[in-house]
């Protein structure tokens, strides 16, 4: 199942302080196939991550259904890492922690 990772621009910040880097690096020990969607850097700007996710911090995961994955990033990457991400999700191997909000 092919994912999105919705991160920022600075797609060359290789640190584990970084929330991008580490959730991306998560991706890529666990052998995960994903597509980066690059997003703008600074948060006034981030209107499509936020109709997405409801809010406006980086990185998202969108499974292949349309629904998304946010937490901390120390948190996705612990469930990335143990295996879980797809954990509970309808039609693959996991289930996503966060729907997409629905607009009254």
């Amino acid at each position: 199942m092919a994912i999105k990772l919705h991160r920022c621009p600075n797609v060359w910040v290789k640190v584990q302080g970084h929330p991008c880097w580490r959730v991306q690096s998560a991706l890529d020990k666990q052998g995960i196939d994903y597509e980066i969607v690059k997003g703008p850097l600074f948060r006034g700007k981030r209107d499509d991550i936020e109709r997405l996710s409801g809010q406006r911090q980086y990185p998202v995961i969108e499974f292949e259904d349309g629904s998304i994955y946010r937490e901390d990033s120390k948190d996705m990457a612990g469930k990335i890492q143990a295996g879980k991400l797809f954990e509970g999700h309808q039609g693959a191997q996991g289930s996503p922690a966060v729907s997409p909000p629905t607009s009254t």
